[in-house]
């Protein structure tokens, strides 16, 4: 007596993946990690809502507005020099921590370490040249930057705060690249932190002593390198970041980049 065995129906490995898909994307696990919006989420439908909510819950997408003026995105307009300025920021640290590496702040090794730096070590020479001209750079697209900003009057309120913080910035870019100036101490060097902590010195009331403590003491000598050092891989890269993170954060609440005169 033959038998009539009823056939399973047969699932195919693409649906097999989507229910698994299904079932990840609905554990509770996932849903911690995804917020309600995200493109991620079971059962994301592309409207205005939930555009808005993956810019808000996003890190990187929430330094911008959810709605952005269409001729903020024009090259013509900005020039890019703000996210220019930023990159070379970047690519600063970078080469400055593969610097940091092979460079000793002492008065006997700094200028030996530069040029080992440079002819010893593989890529050295290219990396070191890569921070100088990169250093030249960031002054250069800063300072344009500004005047970018001052020529399209966006200094104006509701963004005079943020101008505040655009100058401080780039007041600490000018620090960041004089304090770098003097690490290889060369002669260039040493003329150089001589000539400005000469200036510092006729600063009213407390000169002399910002001229001592920037020294390390009455004259140039290996304290100076030491203090330059900490005050370039250290003090002024933590305090620019930080008036970085509120210079994006202005630009994100003051209703993105301004308009055109």
């Amino acid at each position: 007596m033959a038998r009539t065995l009823e056939e399973k129906p047969r699932i195919s490995v693409k649906e097999r993946l989507a229910k698994l898909g299904e079932s990840v994307q609905g554990s509770q696990a996932w849903n911690s990690i995804f917020r309600p919006g995200s493109i991620f989420r079971k059962g994301y439908t592309d409207s205005p809502r939930n555009r808005s909510y993956v810019v808000m819950n996003s890190v990187l997408y929430h330094l911008h507005p959810v709605k952005v003026k269409r001729h903020a995105v024009k090259v013509s307009y900005t020039l890019c020099l703000g996210g220019l300025s930023f990159f070379l920021f970047i690519l600063l640290t970078v080469t400055g921590i593969f610097l940091m590496f092979f460079y000793r702040p002492t008065a006997a090794d700094a200028w030996q370490d530069i040029q080992s730096l440079q002819t010893s070590v593989t890529f050295g020479l290219m990396v070191r040249n890569m921070h100088r001209w990169g250093a030249h750079l960031m002054v250069l697209s800063v300072f344009l930057h500004m005047a970018r900003v001052f020529y399209h009057g966006a200094y104006k309120a509701p963004r005079e705060f943020n101008w505040v913080v655009g100058v401080i910035l780039l007041t600490l870019t000018l620090l960041l690249s004089f304090t770098g100036y003097l690490l290889p101490w060369d002669q260039l060097a040493l003329w150089a932190v001589a000539v400005g902590t000469n200036m510092m010195g006729y600063s009213p009331v407390i000169g002399s002593q910002v001229r001592f403590v920037l020294l390390g003491g009455v004259e140039i000598g290996p304290e100076t390198l030491l203090r330059w050092y900490v005050l370039h891989v250290l003090l002024f890269p933590f305090v620019t970041v930080i008036f970085l993170a509120i210079h994006f954060w202005r630009v994100r609440k003051d209703g993105g980049i301004s308009g055109p005169l």
